[in-house]
């Protein structure tokens, strides 16, 4: 008998550590509910997890086997649960955060000294830390040159389910509330989480969407992304799987449809680059990856956070993104970029703030993921957007949502306004306002100003003279 730990493989299928399961050798399903981490979580993230184990245990259950599910320390809890069992062995899978790796060492000591052998296993990625690395053995900090050699690498077929004669017949207790757990409902409608739920994502993207995911991704009223993140983020859908599915898509076609299944794939590698930074620089979760000479003297001026956060800067399109985040507990991608870019440099607040706020609010936060993309939006990562390249926040709405459709769908306020307007309100008289959007607020910056605000900030930082 053996424990397999979920963590973030929450599925049964395209799991290696569920895989090696024999009927002379079951295997007993468990999730602990960790509180060292669950300090870390939202609501959203909470209840699309509770509704992800649901989905799980009746997997498990309607093949004669069950989730344990326990609370309490790992270290504690597994050893006592491999006593209980009669197990002779714990696996799970690797996760590489620096909190994920404390956590794991010292289960690795606990069950060391209850002599019970353990595995970790990979599951989240298609390449580990340390597989993919520059000539001298180092991480990459340039995205393009890990991208090549990551489309370049064999990747690894996916992993068949256990059969039910593998599980262990087991009974476990019912799951805890979002209330037991200690959180409130969140204000967001949090998507349907579960295998069936990814593959239907995935079905979906795969049947048109993904070859034109080249051209129209970036545009948030078409919807032509796959809505993935958060099943990736929680792995109720395999990474192999997802992966070997976008492969025959590719195979199938060719020219511009080819290319964009590539690129879709190029996204899978982007979360492992991430990844590996993180790993190789844990420090970066509460850091600047890129070192200024000088600190960084952000104003972080509080009213403006709080606009922001609120989607009341009176800048269209970043209004809608994060309104979009508290209705939906998601925003989409080239959104995501202009309001980070917006809090970084035009309202001048530490990305800080806005990495707390996405951790709190995003059904799909991931730690190396957003932390990477909030530093490149405000220049203090790795492979970042140079200091100087500031986005125009109207031209951005205009570029990527010209007819303001995604704008008017999470601003009511502007639905009765045209889109010349829309994408012009900081130039637009007082007087425009009122007669356009009288209840839509002024803007709460003028983007001229702050970005020459934005470029002495960071050249002071440089010590430029």
């Amino acid at each position: 008998m053996r424990l397999h730990w979920h963590r973030r493989d929450l599925r049964p299928t395209d799991n290696a550590g569920l895989a090696a399961a024999t009927p002379s050798d079951r295997v007993v399903p468990v999730f602990v509910f960790d509180r060292a981490v669950l300090d870390h979580a939202g609501p959203p993230r909470v209840v699309f997890m509770l509704d992800a184990l649901d989905s799980l245990r009746e997997w498990y259950r309607d093949r004669g086997s069950d989730l344990i599910v326990a609370e309490g320390d790992p270290t504690s809890v597994l050893p006592e649960l491999a006593a209980e069992y009669g197990a002779e062995k714990v696996t799970w899978g690797k996760d590489y955060s620096g909190l994920a790796r404390e956590r794991d060492a010292a289960v690795r000591q606990a069950l060391d000294d209850a002599d019970v052998a353990r595995e970790a296993v990979q599951n989240a990625v298609l390449h580990e830390p340390g597989e993919i690395t520059t000539n001298d053995g180092d991480p990459y900090s340039v995205f393009t040159y890990f991208g090549r050699k990551w489309h370049d690498r064999e990747k690894a077929a996916p992993y068949e389910p256990p059969s039910a004669d593998e599980l262990a017949d087991v009974d476990g207790d019912t799951l805890p509330t979002l209330a037991d757990l200690g959180f409130e409902e969140p204000e967001a409608d949090v998507p349907a989480a579960g295998t069936d739920e990814a593959r239907a994502l995935l079905n979906d993207f795969l049947d048109e969407n993904v070859y034109e995911y080249e051209e129209r991704r970036d545009f948030p009223a078409d919807e032509c992304t796959s809505r993935l993140s958060a099943h990736l983020k929680f792995g109720t859908i395999g990474i192999r799987e997802v992966y070997d599915r976008t492969q025959d898509a590719k195979e199938g076609t060719g020219g511009d449809r080819r290319e964009s299944v590539r690129e879709f794939q190029s996204q899978l590698a982007w979360r492992e680059f991430y990844t590996q930074v993180l790993f190789a620089h844990p420090h970066v979760v509460s850091s600047n990856y890129k070192s200024y000479e000088n600190p960084i003297e952000w104003e972080n001026d509080e009213e403006l956070l709080q606009a922001w956060k609120d989607g009341e800067t009176g800048y269209p399109i970043v209004d809608a993104g994060m309104r979009q985040l508290r209705e939906e507990a998601y925003m989409h991608n080239r959104v995501r970029m202009i309001v980070a870019s917006f809090l970084t440099k035009d309202l001048l607040i530490d990305w800080r703030h806005g990495y707390e706020w996405f951790r709190e609010k995003l059904v799909d936060h991931d730690t190396a993921n957003d932390n990477g993309g909030w530093q490149w939006a405000a220049s203090t990562g790795t492979d970042a957007q140079p200091y100087f390249r500031i986005f125009n926040p109207m031209t951005q709405g205009e570029d990527y949502d010209p007819s303001a459709e995604y704008i008017k769908e999470y601003v009511p306020e502007l639905r009765d306004a045209a889109p010349e307007v829309i994408h012009d309100w900081n130039e637009c008289s007082l007087t425009q306002r009122r007669n356009a959007a009288p209840e839509y607020p002024d803007p709460v910056v003028d983007h001229s100003e702050r970005r020459e605000q934005a470029l002495a900030m960071f050249e002071q930082a440089r010590g430029d003279d």
